[in-house]
């Protein structure tokens, strides 16, 4: 409760416009903990609506890229928490969340990063598009399946379910 009450209070104060333009700031502290604030301020509904709006997804997407693997981490924890939405989803993969996922999982990541990456992979192959964009990935989540600790595997086995579902 109190987490939904503090985000709402820093939506109606414009934090989602703040963070966002925090994500391009030169300092990776920064642009770390502005996508965290932004994935923690997108807890309810309205902030996932309002992070697609304020167009701080195509910023995170850019991020994912980053030179400091914290801010990948958040950027993809962020992207995790917007993409719950059909609209999230939506916009993310329009603007090649699903690609540089991919590209950054298939990289030797740290353990933090690897776990918000494949949970905003779980997120995007809930749509359609994102399903069949991911199909590739399946033979990398079990191999990270098979050879991480048990955080993973329970995240890398729900991702595989959820691109492998058929409707």
């Amino acid at each position: 409760y109190q987490r939904r009450v503090r985000a709402e209070q820093a939506l109606a104060a414009g934090g989602m416009e703040v963070f966002t333009s925090l994500l391009t700031h030169g300092t990776w502290e920064i642009r770390g903990k502005a996508a965290r604030d932004i994935m923690d301020i997108s807890f309810p509904i309205d902030g996932k609506s309002r992070a697609v709006k304020c167009g701080c997804i195509p910023v995170l997407v850019k991020l994912l890229a980053d030179v400091n693997f914290n801010v990948r981490s958040q950027a993809a924890g962020a992207l995790m928490s917007i993409a719950i939405t059909t609209e999230g989803k939506k916009a993310s993969i329009k603007e090649g969340a699903v690609e540089a996922l991919i590209t950054l999982l298939k990289m030797d990541e740290g353990s933090e990063v690897k776990l918000n990456v494949i949970k905003a992979i779980t997120m995007l192959a809930e749509h359609p598009e994102g399903r069949e964009k991911l199909s590739e990935i399946v033979p990398l989540l079990q191999t990270i399946k098979a050879s991480g600790g048990p955080m993973m595997q329970k995240v890398a086995t729900t991702a595989i379910n959820v691109i492998t579902w058929k409707p």
